[in-house]
């Protein structure tokens, strides 16, 4: 193709493209994408064209197709930050982390600056349970910004996963200092101090927590377990009720419910009954099988022993 040809493919390719343009901003995407697309289809090379099309394909919810497009303006254009970012978001959407962590990292040596490409890649670490670099991104995110508080949040929960709770506490409480308002960041920051058996500060952060947001599920399911290790049994029952009456899908509070009656049939409460305990503990499972913790006190307090007729009922069932 001669160089004069390409330049006339080069020059209609770009009004597709501005056509495209309008077309997003008057929202109908289907048109932006033809135009776009026609783009590409003149201009192979032409890297906007294919970013634009990663845009509208994202906004469609077709999401790999939208990487398959950010991917070839990367490739096409690979000092583009914003394309980088873009297909590093798409990857971590569509948990393909380790993916995503290559394109966060890529974004970051282009924009070694940016907040989000630093927040972000830590994320992706954290899922990936490489705490170190987790940590690491984190940090450096907050050196980036010190005033935003999702980087403390983040810091903590690694911390905290790493063992680290002192550090873990003082990254809640840094985030805490930036907004105040941030009744999750309470429950995390009690979760810390129950593992390191300071249920008092639990228990007044929790309560703070619910205090902030009353409809808080996992700040009361938190309160109940917290009153369940200081041994406040009514209280923690108390508040494993108030956290199903909020969301019914509460596991957590559904096993606190559990140990309490089978703690209260172990010691000879005439109104415990083991079945309930039980049933408490089966329906936890049933909103969430990873519980191997329960299934173990299934396995033990279930009764062993069964009379004959019942065992003549299993055999023929095949139990």
């Amino acid at each position: 193709m001669s160089t004069g040809c390409a330049r006339v493919k080069t020059f209609q390719a770009k009004r597709h493209v501005s056509k495209g343009d309008v077309y997003v901003g008057d929202n109908d995407m289907e048109a932006a994408l033809r135009e776009f697309e026609a783009a590409a289809e003149l201009s192979p090379q032409l890297a906007v064209a294919h970013s634009k099309m990663g845009i509208v394909y994202r906004r469609l919810g077709k999401l790999d197709r939208a990487i398959d497009s950010f991917a070839e303006a990367v490739r096409l254009a690979p000092h583009s930050f914003t394309d980088t970012f873009n297909l590093a978001q798409l990857y971590h959407f569509t948990n393909r982390l380790h993916d995503a962590v290559e394109a966060y990292l890529h974004a970051c040596d282009l924009k070694p600056d940016d907040f989000d490409a630093s927040l972000n890649l830590g994320v992706c670490y954290e899922q990936l349970k490489d705490y170190n670099q987790a940590v690491e991104r984190f940090q450096r995110a907050i050196e980036l910004d010190p005033g935003r508080p999702y980087a403390y949040v983040n810091l903590g929960v690694t911390l905290d996963r790493q063992g680290k709770y002192y550090e873990a506490i003082s990254a809640y409480k840094s985030a805490l200092e930036r907004d105040s308002h941030q009744p999750l960041v309470l429950v995390n920051l009690a979760y810390t101090y129950m593992k390191q058996d300071r249920l008092t500060m639990a228990r007044k952060a929790l309560q703070q927590a619910v205090k902030m947001d009353s409809s808080l599920a996992v700040a009361y399911e938190a309160l109940g377990y917290c009153q369940f290790l200081s041994r406040k049994y009514d209280a923690s029952r108390d508040a494993y009720r108030r956290a199903i009456e909020l969301n019914p899908q509460a596991a957590g509070a559904y096993a606190g419910l559990g140990s309490i009656e089978m703690l209260r049939t172990l010691r000879g409460d005439s109104d415990a009954k083991r079945e309930l305990a039980l049933e408490y503990w089966h329906r936890s499972l049933e909103l969430n099988v990873n519980q191997p913790r329960v299934r173990r006190l299934i396995d033990q307090y279930q009764p062993k022993t069964a009379d004959p007729e019942t065992a003549l009922l299993n055999a023929a069932n095949g139990n």
